[in-house]
């Protein structure tokens, strides 16, 4: 809950076709697949509860996240209702490990397609949830919350699921990005969404009581307010394939 209270998205919008991302230069290179490439897939929390396992692991690993203290602002335990009502509250984003299909029908249809025989633990790249940052008069402005596993770390997906956002969020119908607390401490977030034409809008001193690195301590760190227009904006990026 918000400030403002239950936030829920103000319209309903079908679901969004699939799309694949490839990383190439450096990351690629380093990544452990041959070519480091995604497949991300749009999920309502009822898509999500037909696919047996998904959501009980997506929840652990937003657990986990929480409990290092390091990048969200909550504190505790985080139940899988918790999870659920907070980060299904309107649309999710999941990117799915896999090499990159030659043309869009390649593209699995689902998630489960682009799945196959993998255990979510093995294939899920990382996961991301859309949703208005404010309600009402103001629901035209979303906001975006970004997990990616920490066995999935350092093969570049976190940018690949980064631009598939600004691919994927006018799209919901939404005509800005905000996002209300990047911690000055995560350098790298704050490079990438100035890459793909994101503005620091402010900066809020002290906003986070966070883990330290070597997580023996806590600290307080300043937070960017991090602000981008999708009005008469083009793609910086494009899907795999697209032109």
């Amino acid at each position: 809950m918000s400030a403002y209270g239950d936030i829920h998205r103000a319209h309903s919008i079908a679901r969004l076709p699939p799309t694949a991302w490839t990383r190439t230069g450096p990351a690629a290179a380093a990544a452990t697949y041959s070519t480091p490439t995604i497949t991300v897939h749009h999920l309502t929390l009822e898509t999500a509860r037909a696919m047996p396992g998904l959501l009980a692991y997506l929840s652990a690993v937003f657990a986990q996240e929480v409990a290092d203290g390091r990048t969200y602002p909550q504190e505790g335990a985080i139940p899988q209702p918790t999870f659920e009502a907070y980060f299904f509250a309107a649309d999710v984003f999941v990117g799915v490990a896999g090499q990159a299909p030659t043309s869009a029908p390649e593209i699995p249809a689902d998630i489960e397609a682009a799945r196959g025989s993998h255990a979510w633990e093995a294939c899920i790249a990382g996961y991301y949830y859309i949703k208005p940052n404010y309600p009402g008069r103001s629901s035209h402005i979303c906001n975006a919350g970004f997990v990616v596993p920490p066995n999935q770390r350092g093969r570049g997906y976190g940018s690949l699921l980064a631009e598939s956002y600004v691919h994927y969020a006018p799209r919901l119908g939404y005509q800005a990005s905000v996002f209300n607390l990047v911690y000055v401490n995560n350098g790298a977030s704050v490079r990438l969404w100035e890459k793909l034409g994101f503005t620091k809008a402010g900066r809020i001193p002290r906003a986070g009581r966070l883990r330290t690195g070597d997580g023996q301590g806590e600290e307080y760190v300043d937070a960017w307010v991090i602000y981008r227009s999708f009005v008469d904006a083009e793609d910086t990026v494009g899907p795999s394939g697209s032109s």
